[in-house]
Order: structure tokens, then sequence, then C-alpha cells
């Protein structure tokens, strides 16, 4: 039997997952994607009907390269993996905020948070095809789009690096506190996941647990074209 997408999130190891994010606050999964799902999810940036906007990073001085949201109905892969990853996201997402003595608004489906998103004026939809060229860059940021956010967030890489592009590495750089800023770099293998948060994290502290704020971007890309889907969990302002 063939998996798709969906299955393949259910097949990967959850616990160890959610180990490896706690403790470094990414984690790569399995294979999310096969070659042919990452070359048809790539090839999709250029039909420009299926996206709601493009933002150009130079202009808006993020970076380098081009990003675009797509729009309502999502491509059967996005919409499959963002269905399937969000319940498997949704225990680490309310241990990290008991752990932080935060609230956890987020309910068991993820329809309905995107509902709550709606109520609250974010409505524009956040799935995110990104491309890169020779020179492009993404600098760090968070995505956090209005009030309401998704605490976990999924970039999946749809071309290999090191064949496709070299260079490219997804970054993240984590504020501990009373310390100096850890950085990690990951060169996303094609159709692998990388799980990682999109704000801050618990960390242990002399108080408890405190929250670790993490910004993440992309180095800069040497050589060839480097794409990737980005899945954030909650709609846009």
């Amino acid at each position: 039997m063939i998996k798709g997408p969906a299955e393949r999130v259910e097949g990967a190891d959850w616990t160890a997952i959610a180990e490896e994010v706690g403790e470094y606050g990414s984690a790569l999964t399995p294979m999310l994607l096969d070659p042919a799902e990452c070359a048809e999810v790539a090839g999709l940036y250029d039909e420009t009907e299926r996206f709601r906007s493009t933002v150009d990073m130079a202009r808006h001085r993020f970076g380098s390269g081009r990003y675009r949201y797509f729009q309502e109905p999502f491509p059967a892969p996005v919409a499959a993996l963002r269905e399937a990853l969000y319940p498997r996201l949704l225990p680490i997402a309310r241990d990290w905020a008991a752990r932080l003595r935060r609230p956890a608004p987020w309910p068991d489906g993820l329809a309905e948070w995107l509902q709550q998103c709606h109520a609250a004026g974010q409505t524009r939809p956040t799935p995110i095809l990104l491309r890169y060229r020779a020179g492009d860059w993404n600098a760090l940021h968070r995505d956090l789009y209005g009030d309401l956010v998704f605490p976990l967030q999924v970039v999946i890489g749809l071309d290999v690096p090191g064949s496709d592009y070299t260079g490219g590495e997804f970054l993240t750089v984590e504020q501990r506190p009373r310390a100096q800023s850890r950085g990690t770099s990951v060169a996303l293998p094609r159709g692998h996941g990388l799980v990682f948060t999109t704000r801050d994290r618990p960390v242990p502290s002399a108080r408890g647990w405190s929250a670790a704020p993490v910004r993440h971007g992309v180095s800069t890309v040497r050589s060839g074209l480097r794409h990737t889907l980005g899945l954030v969990f909650h709609d846009a302002a």
C-alpha cells in the first residue's frame, strides 16, 4: 500500500520528536513527502493563481528572495499535512503552556482553532511556498501574525541540499535566560519536515521554567535553487 503524507505523519515517532524539540527547540521528522510530491509542490510556485500574495523579502528588508502565501483551497498535499500535523503537535503545545503557566487555547481540531483565529480577525491563510536562488537568504524572525499563536510550526524541504543547491541551511537562534544566544543550523533533507518553535520555548531555570525566545531564518544560498513548504498553524490578521 502506497502511503500518503497523512499516513507518513502518523507513522513518525512523535515521542522521540517531542523529546528532541523539547531539548533543542527543533526536530527533524521522517520523510513526509516523497520526491514526486516534493517536485509537485515546488512546481506550484509559478501557478500564481494558487496564491493570495507574494512577498519580496528585499523590499521589506527581510532578506533576499520571494515567498508566496497559498490561498484556499490548498493543494491536496498541503491540506493533508496541515490537518495531520496539528493533532501531533498539540500535546507538545499544551505541555509547554503548562510549564510556562500560560493559557492553552488550542482545541482538539485544527478547524476549531482556525475558527478562533477568524473570530479574532486573523482570517488570511498562512501556508507558505518559498523559493531561494543563489545569493538569497532570510533574516531571523518569528511568524506571529496576530494575538493568537500556535507555538510550533513545520518547514519541509522540497529540494536536495548539496545537489540541487548549496548553502541555505535552516537557522534558529535561541536566547537563553542570563546566557549568550545559542544557534543551530540544519540542512533540510528533501521531503523531511523540521518541527520548530514559533515564538519561544520553555527551558529550565532557577525559577522552574522560563521562556527562551527563538528566531529562525535561512543562511545564504550559495548556488542552485531551494524550495521549502512552510506550515504555520494560525492564520494571519
